[in-house]
């Protein structure tokens, strides 16, 4: 049977909101705004979970207004983990579709959290806007772990 790179079956277990602020002192309305993004990766080999980060920056005038960073967690079911790893369950690769994938719903949740946590408030006309996640994400993730089959002497 063919395998394909991109069939992992997963789920969505988790949503953090991990930091947010707004600084109003940091503030003023300009049309002239920055934003700054960035992704982060983590993998936990014995729950089987993939958890993925945005952050997203506001500047104006190289001064921070506003900053969102939050994290779903992906469960991974046993049958794609057992076809991510390595035979001695040291070496996590997921391929890059995947990972985009899963950072594609990671920015989609962080748009929400940042509407409703900006809701009625000034803030709430700077939003995500939509990015092409390929374009930042061009390689598979990939993740070490210690080898738990080692023998305590």
């Amino acid at each position: 049977m063919e395998k394909r790179d991109n069939q992992v079956s997963f789920a969505l277990t988790r949503i953090t909101t991990e930091q947010f602020a707004t600084i109003e002192s940091n503030y003023c309305d300009k049309d002239d705004i920055k934003l700054q993004s960035s992704f982060r990766f983590a993998a936990d080999n014995k729950k089987r979970l993939v958890g993925v980060f945005t952050n997203f920056t506001f500047e104006v005038e190289q001064k921070t207004f506003m900053i969102i960073e939050a994290g779903c967690h992906f469960m991974i079911k046993p049958e794609s983990w057992d076809e991510l790893i390595n035979s001695d369950g040291s070496i996590l690769k997921i391929p890059k579709g995947i990972v985009q994938h899963l950072a594609m719903i990671t920015v989609g949740t962080t748009r929400g959290i940042l509407h409703a946590k900006t809701e009625n408030t000034p803030f709430n006309q700077y939003y995500i806007p939509t990015i092409n996640v390929a374009e930042m994400i061009k390689q598979d993730s990939v993740f070490e772990f210690k080898n738990d089959k080692e023998k305590l002497s």
